[in-house]
């Protein structure tokens, strides 16, 4: 069964320096039919604005995954991690038992775009902690790979793995789901034929009892595709 999550049907929220839409229900935006999928808990798609950003604020038992598509972000947490954040760079931060984070966007010209993504931990009371690995386009290009899981470059704390590709127009790839694992994929740019059904940037699918994951690009797109217990 392949589920669709429409780009428009997402939640929505404007204010004078942060556009957010939200795949699953957050803060304020809440829908019962979309509150998470199996671990994954947040796909939130933000755009900040020159000079804007999120002030010190607490997290707790959250795996926090950022992922920058335009601009760059400027991260400190209260574990002495600190890095600017750019396109082709994964954070992670562990929340665990307890962490206070900030993220501004320094540029006083430029908006920075992102996916900010929560996967719910393997347990709480996790050590806090902080990583951030930059991925070389030649890496993501015309293939999934692998960026983030209990084995993976980036190690998140719960039975699921993030795979990306940036695929030119007309590439096909695929992708198997093992049986009894889910996968969730969501557009990040362009637009694709997913398993046939034509998607744009920012939708997403749901996949439970499928064999595999089919995307054939029909312009220029950057996918991920998350692999889920």
């Amino acid at each position: 069964m392949i589920e669709i999550r429409p780009s428009q049907e997402r939640g929505h929220n404007k204010i004078s320096w942060l556009d957010s839409r939200f795949t699953f229900s957050f803060d304020q935006y809440y829908d019962p039919d979309h509150t998470q999928f199996r671990s994954l808990r947040v796909i939130n798609e933000d755009v900040v604005a020159p000079g804007g950003g999120f002030p010190t604020h607490p997290h707790r038992d959250m795996e926090i995954l950022t992922w920058i598509l335009e601009g760059a972000l400027e991260h400190r947490d209260n574990t002495g991690g600190r890095g600017l954040i750019r396109p082709g760079e994964l954070q992670h931060m562990t929340a665990g038992r307890g962490v206070m984070h900030s993220e501004f966007n320094p540029s006083q010209k430029e908006a920075v775009h992102l996916l900010q993504i929560w996967l719910l931990p393997e347990r709480r009371g996790l050590d806090p902690g902080y990583e951030q690995l930059a991925f070389p386009d030649a890496d993501l290009r015309g293939k999934f790979h692998l960026v983030a899981g209990p084995q993976a470059s980036v190690t998140i704390h719960q039975d699921a793995n993030l795979y990306i590709a940036r695929l030119d127009k007309g590439a096909d790839v695929k992708q198997p789901i093992e049986k009894g694992r889910h996968a969730w994929v969501q557009i990040a740019r362009g637009a694709v034929k997913l398993n046939g059904t034509p998607l744009k940037a920012g939708d997403g699918a749901a996949f439970s009892d499928e064999s595999e994951v089919r995307v054939e690009a029909t312009e220029p797109s950057e996918v991920l595709l998350f692999d889920l217990a």
